[in-house]
């Protein structure tokens, strides 16, 4: 578990704090799904290549986030080969401390063989069990040791606020990643989870196909029409979740078919895990699906044609983004994936879609061994002959 220097103070106390109200991560992970497109996606998606070209690369915010090792600085960097790209999803809270340990809600790595033609996204489930490597962020210590790995993210950021706790955040996250999976990133990006729900208002919601009945947990309605909370949430002693109905109220239940989501249809659909037999691997898929469902949106005619709305949307993504472009100019970034749709952008499931505890933590996650060699193909470009010999694990819809 974590060993921090001068336990119990601040770092230690919010990072306990953080634990203890381990609350849902919304849909983060389907934001920074988002965030990846738009940055992969911008070139191709759009008419007006060079007026859009030049609003992005000048209002999408900019930094080095992670931290480079000393002998990595100064190392040429090309936007030719194979690329991978960390992407975090956070979700702070509008009353939340600026000191306050910040998580990692989601976990996606990107990456894009050599030759720019397709994409793969594969999420890394934020309790699985790692190794998480001594480090110094110059104001906090961590000795190093085991605990899930969005923990990573929030240990790094200890005892900084703004672009220091977001910089040394994803630097552990990365050097975690690495010491556990030898895997490298080219790229990364943190998508801000409040900002980017403004997307889908600017869209007036999303069209797109439910695959399950689904209940809401935190949506429902009373026998006067009014909008109330349908279950009381008590954390159990196997550190899930029981959900006690609220008499009298109905939840928001999404049925299976392909319909008009409303904005908060679409985000409370999103949220939904508690209630789905799968739990989080089901939210996952859905999340993924709802990402293809509002990219169509933003490409569709009926935007693209409106230059007021596509602002809107640009404004979004540029507040709500930080992009570390590993020294590559942003506009070739967006040129050289141009290539790349929704057709060929790819999600790869982890674990099977299931949970797989952890033989060292028990309610923690593992990887199984075919989500191993899925890592171990995506540090040798060698994605898509894994793919091909596990077409079950692909979904493009």
């Amino acid at each position: 578990m974590l060993q921090l220097e001068d336990r119990p103070t601040g770092e230690s106390a919010g990072l306990s704090s953080l634990r203890r109200r381990r609350r849902d991560p919304k849909w983060a992970r389907s934001l920074v799904v988002t965030g990846a497109i738009m940055m992969l996606l911008a070139g191709g998606a759009f008419v007006a290549k060079d007026l859009f070209v030049g609003y992005v690369t000048g209002n999408v915010r900019q930094d080095d986030l992670i931290v480079p090792a000393a002998e990595q600085e100064g190392r040429h960097v090309t936007i030719s080969g194979a690329k991978t790209i960390l992407l975090v999803g956070t979700d702070t809270r509008p009353d939340q401390s600026p000191t306050e340990a910040v998580r990692s809600d989601s976990i996606i790595i990107v990456h894009v063989p050599a030759d720019h033609r397709s994409a793969y996204l594969i999420s890394i489930p934020r309790d699985t069990w790692v190794r998480i490597p001594p480090f110094t962020n110059g104001k906090a210590r961590y000795y190093g040791g085991h605990d899930k790995i969005n923990a990573a993210f929030a240990v790094g950021g200890l005892k900084l606020t703004g672009r220091d706790q977001r910089r040394y955040g994803m630097t552990l996250l990365a050097n975690t990643i690495e010491d556990n999976w030898d895997l490298g990133f080219d790229a990364a990006a943190i998508v801000d989870f409040a900002g980017f729900t403004k997307v889908v208002e600017v869209l007036g919601g999303v069209d797109m196909y439910v695959d399950q009945e689904t209940r809401s947990v935190h949506i429902g309605h009373d026998a006067k029409g009014e909008t109330k909370v349908p279950y009381l949430q008590r954390f159990n002693a196997s550190g899930g979740t029981d959900l006690i109905p609220i008499a009298g109220v109905t939840p928001q239940t999404y049925h299976v078919g392909y319909q008009h989501l409303e904005p908060w249809q679409a985000l409370d659909y999103v949220r939904q895990r508690d209630t789905l037999p799968n739990s989080d691997y089901d939210r996952q898929r859905h999340q993924q699906q709802f990402i293809k469902a509002l990219f169509r949106g933003i490409a569709s005619r009926d935007t693209l044609t409106d230059p007021a709305r596509v602002k809107k949307i640009l404004d979004v993504v540029g507040q709500s983004m930080t992009i570390d472009s590993g020294g590559i100019d942003l506009q070739d970034w967006i040129f050289a994936m141009k290539g790349i749709g929704g057709d060929n952008l790819l999600t790869v499931k982890t674990n099977n879609g299931t949970f797989h505890e952890s033989a060292e933590q028990p309610g923690a996650e593992a990887l199984d061994d075919t989500t191993l060699d899925l890592l171990e193909a995506v540090r040798t470009d060698t994605v898509q002959e894994f793919v091909t010999a596990h077409v079950d694990l692909v979904s493009n819809s």
